[in-house]
């Protein structure tokens, strides 16, 4: 998962994640709750967060689901761990990628799981047919494995080559439920969106600080060009749009 926006990014990013991310506590909690909604999750649940980060959602989750066993929470880079806010008897940080847990290459404290999450990891995976294979394996009877991610095309206050750049590197969730089905999943797509509202002096903030993968690959002077192209498209002082997801839902029969 190394490459843009890889662990040697979010390391960098670490210590400002959750206050880039989290929006609001209200997108944050409808992100759990849709997440803890579309897994059928229970106390009763082994639950993984694959590309846990700092557990801004995994937190959430486990506030809700109250579960018997630690979410286990995987990433790549040690910094987003470190602010796991661990020791927690709900959260358990795992070091690794999601291709070090599709193949094997980590100890799991348990030998499947019922309900496993990936938010905005695909697009980091080198290759994402045998990563979700992998993953999907590990699924107990009846276990769970959802995908969140942004569909293709982004309705996001950005600057238009940085649009078109996710345009380019997104990959379709159509595929990716494909990659599911292909590994024995019974598979649905649904899709959902949440109103932002942000500053826009924040957002530019956020912009040049690179807090979306995606930015990691544009130069400083190219970041300051289209933060001045932001604001010209966008004068007022508060941005209003929508964060929209797609939630592929994959179970195992």
């Amino acid at each position: 998962m190394e490459g843009v926006g890889g662990a040697g990014h979010y390391g960098r990013l670490a210590r400002d994640f959750d206050r880039y991310w989290a929006y609001s506590p209200a997108f944050v909690a409808w992100m759990a709750g849709r997440i803890t909604h579309a897994l059928s999750l229970s106390p009763g649940d082994r639950i993984a967060d694959i590309g846990a980060g700092t557990g801004l959602y995994a937190r959430e989750v486990a506030r809700a689901v109250r579960p018997a066993h630690p979410v286990v929470c995987a990433d790549p880079s040690p910094a987003m761990l470190a602010r796991l806010n661990s020791p927690s008897p709900y959260l358990a940080p795992l070091l690794a990628s999601a291709e070090d847990v599709a193949e094997g290459r980590v100890d799991l404290p348990c030998e499947r799981f019922d309900a496993v999450w990936l938010k905005e990891v695909v697009h980091h995976l080198a290759d994402p047919a045998r990563t979700l294979a992998g993953l999907s394996a590990l699924l107990a009877p009846g276990g769970r494995l959802l995908v969140v991610m942004r569909p293709a095309t982004l309705a996001y206050p950005l600057f238009p080559a940085a649009l078109a750049r996710f345009q380019e590197s997104q990959p379709d969730p159509a595929e990716i439920a494909h990659h599911l089905r292909s590994a024995g999943l019974t598979t649905t797509l649904t899709y959902a969106e949440h109103e932002l509202r942000i500053g826009l002096d924040r957002h530019c903030t956020m912009v040049r600080a690179r807090y979306m993968s995606l930015l990691s690959t544009f130069s400083d002077g190219e970041l300051e060009e289209g933060i001045q192209q932001i604001r010209a498209a966008h004068p007022g002082p508060e941005l209003v749009f929508p964060d929209r997801f797609a939630f592929i839902c994959a179970r195992r029969c």
